[in-house]
């Protein structure tokens, strides 16, 4: 995802419009608006500013990897989870260990299954 699309993602996501936020950071709402449509770019001081507004990293805002071993779902998992209030966090932590017991009865099952029908051949 581009540079453009994820701010787009993140003002929208806070509910926000682009004048409130150009307000918020002190920048010219025109400015704001050329990142968002993707006809110009933040200098690096914007991108921090950016990134400490939103806690998200610079690499996060540019899509950026350096060791190319992270997909795009588990950044944007991380982003959410830093997102969330100390609560929050814990429980989305207990619901993703909730998926991880119904998955692993679910494989279960179908290993049994499976051992089964062969049993019968």
């Amino acid at each position: 995802m581009v540079f453009s699309e994820k701010l787009r993602m993140l003002i929208d996501e806070r509910d926000l419009t682009q004048k409130e936020l150009a307000s918020m950071l002190k920048i010219p709402a025109s400015t704001l608006g050329g990142y968002v449509q993707g006809t110009s770019e933040p200098d690096f001081q914007t991108l921090k500013i950016l990134a400490s507004f939103f806690e998200v990293s610079i690499d996060y805002l540019l899509d950026y990897d350096s060791k190319g071993n992270t997909s795009p779902r588990e950044v944007e998992l991380l982003r959410v989870f830093r997102s969330l209030s100390s609560e929050q966090q814990d429980l989305y932590i207990e619901q993703g260990k909730a998926f991880i017991r119904i998955n692993t009865r679910e494989n279960a099952k179908l290993s049994k299954s499976t051992i089964g029908s062969n049993k019968a051949v």
